[in-house]
């Protein structure tokens, strides 16, 4: 904690005062931006400051950054943000330091700001992934959803045994992570409609959403150099959203026995902005409260440190608009909120067990949580927990009713931090809507 997480702290960036702003002064998450009418595309790195984004090298330009924060703006003159990962957490915090100072004042104040000039709005830009991921993990790290979605197939054992002991995970598709607002493709695949018939190979029926964190890799290590788990956070660059779009009908005919496979990496969105570790500094809670009975984990798990501040108390929320609701101008609807704090597994345990066996993580890697949901009613994180696997259809202001999604149907997921004492701090939106299936 340092003076950028103030919260007194004002911006001379009128909009980055609003109440309702994800990016307050004291949020700064980096993104990659192209300007819109830019025939040669050219991705930049940025930082979000309320409606503005702040272009680093025009930010360079201008001298913002001086001493050992320069080596992070020479690092952002890439089309990524990997360089920027690799970078110190000195020379990182140092560049937010300076940056914060350089936007700090208030609003109609006349005095001449350099940073002025690096300045392009939200709204002539368009987003992309943010960096060039080379892997991509997801974990299942929720016990809430682990259990609502065993009781669905295993009534009366629904969490495997290894499952408070052990971090589960598999290895995604890096190659379909797509930014916001990218559309989806329903995907094909073969299905079991029954047991009593074969299988067929079709559009999905039973698409779904899942609403998960995900987490950027900053320094790697060596392949077989395991990480421990009090420099795991050292090794994570920032937060994101992630929506693990999953084809439920595609994965339950082919999960077995190896996993998950066409059924999740046929699209996987992120939301564009990176918050970093620092930022969160406010919002850190306690690791997930293990009741009695339950195992502790093993001590490559396990750290003072983790158990005291290692979860994190990130919002998700999940609103759907349909066709028709765009169509009648009403407001997407929200289907549920749940809290990462809430994750029986933390973000270092995740990445500590990643590394264990000697796997080597990489600068711009990406993994997920798994996901996000509660122990409400309100607060699960995926179409195939809140309908029961489709037994319950849930009903929306337009009168329509959802099991699964339809075509044209848009999933919006947002993310906040808040806290007394601190302020409110969001993720932007990771949104996609759903389009029809390709021609076989």
């Amino acid at each position: 904690m340092n003076e950028t997480h103030d919260p007194s702290l004002q911006s001379w960036v009128d909009s980055a005062n609003a109440a309702n702003s994800d990016f307050p002064i004291q949020n700064l998450p980096f993104g990659i931006f192209s300007r819109r009418g830019d025939k040669e595309g050219r991705r930049k790195v940025g930082v979000a400051i309320g409606d503005r984004i702040l272009d680093v090298t025009a930010g360079v330009e201008a001298g913002i950054w001086t001493g050992i924060a320069d080596e992070v703006a020479r690092a952002a003159s890439g089309k990524s943000l990997n360089a920027v990962m690799q970078c110190s957490r000195e020379s990182l915090s140092e560049f937010r330091l300076q940056l914060s100072r350089a936007l700090a004042g208030i609003p109609n104040d006349a005095r001449p700001r350099p940073a002025a000039a690096a300045l392009v709005p939200m709204g002539d830009v368009e987003m992309h992934v943010p960096a060039e991921i080379g892997d991509y993990t997801d974990f299942y790290a929720s016990i809430y959803h682990a259990t609502n979605v065993g009781k669905l197939f295993r009534p009366d054992n629904p969490l495997l045994p290894n499952y408070k002991h052990v971090p589960i995970g598999y290895h995604g598709r890096a190659s379909s992570i797509v930014p916001t607002g990218t559309w989806v493709t329903r995907p094909l695949g073969q299905t079991r409609p029954s047991e009593k018939d074969p299988p067929v190979f079709g559009p999905s029926r039973l698409l779904d959403y899942e609403a998960e964190a995900g987490f950027f890799v900053s320094r790697g290590n060596s392949l077989g150099q395991p990480i421990g788990i009090d420099e795991a956070e050292d090794h994570i660059f920032g937060l994101c959203i992630v929506n693990d779009w999953s084809a439920r009908d595609i994965q339950a005919w082919e999960y077995q026995p190896l996993g998950p496979f066409l059924a999740k990496n046929f699209a996987t969105t992120v939301s564009p902005w990176v918050l970093t570790m620092e930022a969160l500094e406010p919002f850190r809670s306690p690791a997930f409260f293990r009741p009695a009975g339950d195992p502790k984990p093993l001590p490559y798990l396990s750290s003072d440190r983790n158990r005291g501040m290692g979860g994190i108390d990130l919002t998700i929320e999940v609103y759907i608009r349909t066709s028709m609701m765009r169509e009648a101008g009403l407001r997407p609807h929200r289907l549920s909120q749940a809290s990462l704090s809430d994750m029986y597994w933390t973000p270092a345990q995740l990445l500590t067990h990643h590394a264990s066996n000697g796997c080597n993580l990489r600068p711009g890697d990406l993994f997920a949580s798994g996901t996000v949901s509660g122990p409400e009613s309100s607060s699960l994180g995926c179409l195939l927990e809140l309908t029961r696997r489709g037994a319950e259809a849930i009903h929306l202001p337009s009168g329509e009713d959802r099991k699964f999604l339809q075509d044209r149907d848009e999933i919006i997921m947002r993310g906040f931090l808040e806290r007394e004492g601190a302020v409110r701090i969001g993720t932007g939106e990771c949104a996609g809507l759903v389009v029809a299936a390709a021609s076989r």
